[in-house]
């Protein structure tokens, strides 16, 4: 039998050999041709070509007329850190393919909306609070005003949902 076996990891082996947490004996049995390889964010281009072909091969797989990325995508593609590198952006675009409604793929249906962008320059407290009277407030419109049911969402109880109305200001309907 003759067989090949290609093994992607995140750790550096040398050192994990160094601190007796990988076996030496398996390193250097697998260890025949080492490619190394920056992290995404690191590849100039590459997120963009990567998304393109993640883009095409999902949407082929679900049978969607997508055409591409708007710009304010692509733009937001490339500025994320990608911690996950390429298997993060696979199941981001793939669930974004699936998800999409429009022909080009926006930030939203990447998930990727700026996130914290639109609490910057505010102080911490503020944040948290904008933040809170968002969260409260779409609890309460999906639970059409129930105040039991947008607590039990919230995770918090209901007379924390009172008070947290009353202090971020939020009336009931």
């Amino acid at each position: 039998m003759d067989a090949r076996v290609i093994a992607a990891t995140n750790r550096d082996l040398k050192q994990a050999m160094k601190d007796g947490i990988f076996r030496e004996d398996l390193y250097f049995r697998l260890g025949v041709i080492t490619i190394p390889l920056p992290p995404l964010r690191e590849r100039e281009g590459d997120i963009v070509l990567l998304s393109n072909a993640f883009l095409h091969k999902y949407a082929a797989e679900n049978k969607k007329k997508l055409t591409g990325f708007t710009n304010h995508a692509v733009s937001a593609l490339e500025k994320y850190a990608w911690p996950g590198n390429v298997r993060e952006l696979e199941n981001r675009l793939k669930r974004a393919v699936i998800m999409a409604e429009g022909s080009k793929l926006t930030p939203a249906d990447l998930e990727m909306n700026g996130g914290g962008d639109k609490h910057e320059g505010l102080s911490l407290k503020e944040a948290r609070e904008a933040l809170e009277k968002e969260l409260v407030t779409k609890a309460l419109a999906r639970s059409n005003d129930n105040i039991t049911r947008a607590a039990e969402e919230l995770g918090i109880s209901r007379p924390t949902l009172y008070e947290l109305m009353e202090k971020l200001g939020i009336e009931r309907k």
